[in-house]
């Protein structure tokens, strides 16, 4: 098969770029795969190409490039393809709506993959027929606005599949979204084996990582790790991850830090890549957040060898740990339970170490090999279905695109009709 990938940007950093990255990886060993960046702002990717797969981009941003598109003239005009609910809505234009469109009503793949709700958009809208279209979710149904939702509803139904990281998320899909034809399938993320040996669980270092945000949470493991030092204060514990744009999540975390006398014993230590070299420094792991996708960063410590303490937070850790065996589920918000968690690995040397190769052991699941199988079985039944469906496939693209035609419609007359409505209120 030939399968291409929709990508924002494959030259920068996170989660959705390295397991893109992953299994694009994975597949290439049996297929002919490529993925196509939106926009190229660096020659070279952050997170080191995937090796056997060709990389492309639409919209060139590097300002030495002789190919430089920010000076278009479209690149300045907003989109009206992607939707407007989209996070990255305002890094797209005119430019990017017409590339994406000359890209995909050329494209000659078997499958193309869409890796964010505005990209989906686009191949469900301007994707030509026969190729199967694959929408990925890389964040949850839950976390999109009421616009996205909306959106999601009317384009969605164009596409042949939608893969969620979690089963939570997928049938939220399911049972709140009317998607007639749409295979919905959740498949997680994947994580490959580290280039470092495991853990040992004999160091006396709680491991976290992730960026400094609110959601994250935190504040609750400083404030839980404080009662873990007053039982035990030979245990000392690392952050790693990039604050946002503001750093007011950093100057808080150094604030609570102070509070509670703990400058000798928590350490926020910045971004690292790779991180597995810090994953295997500590003997535990811990996750605070208040909401996770997925749980990249369970998974990543977990195939070094660490048990993880994880509040039990929609939608990914309890599917990815099974509390009391290879690690701690603990209650959203409860800072007590996350130091009674940890403290009773902490105090149990042969409990830490056996729940450590348990988690080694229960993370190969997540080998990215076995995910692009999945994927792979995935996309086969999909192409001998397009190809089985002939006509009938032709005639369902008619439908929804012309539910998507008034719904276009229904859109513009309400946009026509606030801008007179708030030009009107500016000349009051």
């Amino acid at each position: 098969m030939h399968i291409s990938f929709l990508l924002h940007n494959a030259y920068g950093i996170g989660g959705t770029i390295r397991t893109t990255f992953n299994l694009a990886r994975g597949l290439a060993e049996r297929h002919d795969v490529e993925i196509v960046s939106v926009f190229r702002h660096r020659d070279e990717p952050s997170m080191g190409a995937p090796s056997g797969v060709t990389m492309k981009h639409l919209v060139d941003l590097r300002t030495k490039s002789p190919g430089y598109d920010g000076d278009h003239p479209d690149h300045k005009r907003p989109a009206r393809v992607f939707p407007l609910g989209d996070g990255r809505y305002k890094q797209y234009s005119r430019l990017t709506d017409a590339r994406i469109a000359a890209h995909l009503r050329s494209l000659r793949a078997d499958v193309v993959v869409g890796t964010r709700p505005g990209l989906n958009v686009h191949i469900a809208r301007q994707s030509r027929s026969g190729i199967v279209r694959v929408a990925q979710e890389h964040l949850t149904l839950d976390s999109h606005g009421i616009r996205l939702r909306r959106e999601i509803a009317y384009r969605y139904p164009l596409l042949d599949a939608l893969t969620t990281v979690t089963e939570a998320d997928a049938r939220a899909y399911r049972e709140r979204l009317r998607l007639p034809g749409v295979r919905i399938e959740s498949v997680p993320n994947s994580v490959p084996v580290p280039a470092v040996r495991p853990a040992d669980s004999t160091s006396r270092w709680i491991v976290a990582a992730g960026r400094l945000t609110r959601i994250k949470r935190y504040d609750l493991l400083v404030e839980a790790f404080s009662k873990v030092v007053a039982a035990r204060p030979d245990w000392r514990l690392r952050i790693y991850g990039g604050g946002d744009a503001t750093g007011n999540e950093r100057e808080a975390l150094r604030a609570l830090v102070k509070e509670h006398g703990l400058h000798n014993h928590v350490f926020l230590m910045g971004p690292a890549n790779p991180l597995e070299p810090e994953w295997v420094k500590g003997s535990i792991a811990a996750v605070t957040s208040s909401q996770e996708s997925f749980g990249m960063t369970i998974v990543e410590a977990m195939r070094c060898g660490l048990p993880v303490v994880s509040t039990d937070c929609p939608h990914g850790p309890r599917e990815i740990i099974e509390d009391g065996v290879d690690g701690r589920l603990v209650p959203v918000g409860d800072v007590d339970a996350i130091a009674d968690a940890l403290l009773a690995l902490i105090n149990d040397d042969e409990l830490r170490r056996r729940t450590g190769q348990a988690a080694l052991a229960a993370s190969a699941r997540f080998d990215p090999g076995r995910i692009a199988e999945r994927h792979e079985a995935l996309f086969t039944g999909l192409v001998g279905r397009a190809v089985a469906g002939g006509s009938r496939g032709v005639l369902r693209d008619a439908v929804h695109r012309g539910r998507g035609a008034l719904h276009d419609g229904a859109y513009a007359v309400r946009y026509r009709t606030g801008e007179i409505v708030r030009k009107a209120r500016k000349s009051r």
